[in-house]
């Protein structure tokens, strides 16, 4: 995972809905694919790119393969954008 596979994925509104609905939990990717007017392999691509850049896990279970958000990745990515922001040391001018 580098931070140009996470910042692209993350481009894109339909893989940011994607990991918002996520956020409650696994779901499988027909329920993820309920949730749009595209096509299956259309989801499945961009559940793809999501896995690409590390910001899903796959697990399976019998027949099924469920999505989940990979939370390290995001820890890392508001670590790296903690460093803008914040209270300055009075020291520095």
């Amino acid at each position: 995972m580098g931070f140009p596979e996470t910042f692209k994925a993350l481009s894109d509104p339909v893989r940011r809905e994607i990991l918002v609905m996520l956020k409650d939990g696994k779901m499988t990717a027909g329920d993820i694919s309920q949730n749009f007017d595209m096509t299956a392999a259309t989801v499945s691509y961009h559940l793809s790119q999501l896995k690409k850049a590390g910001l899903v896990l796959e697990s399976r279970f019998k027949n099924y393969i469920y999505y989940e958000i990979n939370i390290s990745v995001f820890e890392e990515v508001m670590l790296w954008f903690t460093q803008f922001g914040g209270i300055k040391n009075e020291d520095e001018n």
